[in-house]
């Protein structure tokens, strides 16, 4: 089955997805500035999975709503799309999309049957919750020259074609205000960190990080290793945070692999 796009009314927005496939259904969630696009390699090649990427509230086509910038209303929109849309799946996040799947993970078991993160963070510092508070209140022109900035600090590969890539991200955003309220959402991680929650996780998570990853270094996954019951790590050689970008065929691999051992049991402590 051929990858297609639709629409869905979903709490108080219309969610863009595109799904292909068919098998055991996973759920793809983008990062920041990113939309259903960035996952486009990886459904292309797990066609024998059912697989869904949506754009998340504000981004790509999918509408903004009544946005509160809070990581919960995040979690619910994802949640409300297992729920109506996909059915119980793997999800698997980069980033911003990462800390929404774990919090799904934590919240409702019974809707996330396996986890897959890629540079993500279940708390921010003090200087990166500042920088995000900075991203959601630019305007105009700064909103660009900054996503270009960000983006170059985000990529280790230097074949990478950074106009390209910004010229995405820049039309993911749309008019700002879904990026405003997502940069808003993970300064939140600042005051009301997401680890406490992680241990509710009983499903086998697999997270994955970049070699050269600034935003995401290895600590970030080291808190994230310590505080999940059942958790494995791979990295991406020669990659920074945009990982997709900088290294796809190892990132593909790292994903078949990690989705090898979502069928695994809950895990139970003795």
């Amino acid at each position: 089955m051929g990858l297609q796009t639709a629409t869905a009314a979903l709490n108080d927005i219309k969610t863009h997805y595109c799904a292909g496939g068919s098998g055991p259904a996973v759920v793809f969630v983008h990062g920041l500035a990113e939309d259903h696009r960035s996952w486009r390699r990886q459904q292309e090649e797990f066609a024998d999975h059912r697989t869904y990427a949506y754009d998340v509230r504000g981004h790509g086509a999918s509408t903004v709503g009544d946005a509160n910038g809070t990581l919960a209303q995040l979690r619910d929109d994802l949640l409300a799309f297992l729920g109506e849309v996909s059915g119980p799946a793997v999800c698997v996040g980069f980033s911003l999309g990462g800390t929404v799947v774990l919090s799904a993970a934590a919240h409702r078991p019974d809707l996330v049957t396996g986890v897959v993160v890629l540079g993500t963070s279940s708390v921010v510092g003090r200087a990166a919750a500042e920088i995000n508070l900075q991203r959601a209140a630019e305007t105009g022109d700064a909103v660009l020259d900054s996503l270009r900035a960000d983006t170059t600090m985000m990529v280790s590969n230097s074949t990478v074609d950074i106009d390209e890539v910004v010229a995405r991200r820049a039309e993911s955003i749309g008019d700002g205000r879904g990026y405003a309220n997502a940069a808003t959402a993970m300064a939140g991680l600042r005051g009301n960190p997401l680890t406490p929650e992680l241990a509710a996780i009983k499903c086998p998570v697999t997270v994955i990080g970049g070699e050269h990853d600034a935003l995401c270094p290895r600590k970030a996954a080291d808190i994230l290793l310590e505080a999940l019951p059942q958790a494995t790590y791979q990295e991406i050689p020669g990659a920074g945070h945009l990982m997709n970008i900088d290294n796809p065929e190892a990132v593909t691999a790292a994903l078949r692999n990690a989705l090898a051992v979502q069928g695994r049991e809950p895990f139970e402590p003795s």
